[in-house]
């Protein structure tokens, strides 16, 4: 176990955060707990909140970039007793999001991100976004009916509007049918 301090920009200034770097695997703690890591990038502070289970840390949520107390607030809302704490495996994810973020295309495995925890339909929901290569659209639409549900476009923005994990399932390769953002 090691500490560590990272910095969040906030605002152009840089904001520490100390917390523990776990060397196992596996990550912090015991198999109940929740930990949280904040990560800074030019868009603003993401927060990734992961669980460990047997295999492997699993991320529960990503939360997209906020004002670092709100950011805080919101992850202690939903996971109250999460901790401030990194793990290899979360450090990798962290450092591909960067570079995503950078622009350079990266393929994100999902073995890390926590689909149990969505109802069967938004797993299929969120597994069909993640199917849009980089560069490509489809609409709300055009994925319920590839889920064999005729009138389901706005169950699928809905899905996807509560995505719990923004970036590594990119919600925003579906559109509206007219095209628009949903």
């Amino acid at each position: 176990m090691h500490l560590y301090l990272t910095f969040a920009l906030l605002s152009g200034i840089a904001i520490p955060e100390i917390g523990v770097l776990f060397t196992s695997k596996n990550g912090a703690g015991s198999l109940e707990s929740h930990f949280h890591m904040l990560l800074p990038s030019i868009f603003g502070t993401f927060g990734i909140v992961w669980k460990n289970t047997e295999d492997r840390p699993k991320v529960q949520r990503v939360f997209l970039p906020n004002a670092k107390s709100r950011l805080i607030n919101r992850i202690h809302a939903d996971f109250a007793g999460s901790k401030a704490a990194s793990c290899e495996s979360v450090l990798e994810l962290s450092e591909q999001i960067q570079r995503f973020l950078k622009g350079e295309p990266v393929k994100f495995e999902l073995e890390i991100v926590a689909l149990e925890t969505c109802s069967s339909f938004q797993r299929k929901v969120l597994l069909a976004e993640y199917g849009i290569p980089r560069g490509w659209i489809s609409t709300y639409g055009r994925i319920s009916k590839s889920l064999g549900i005729a009138k389901g476009a706005r169950a699928v923005g809905r899905v996807l509007s509560r995505n719990p994990f923004p970036i590594i399932i990119p919600c925003h390769r579906a559109i509206r049918s007219n095209g628009e953002l949903g």
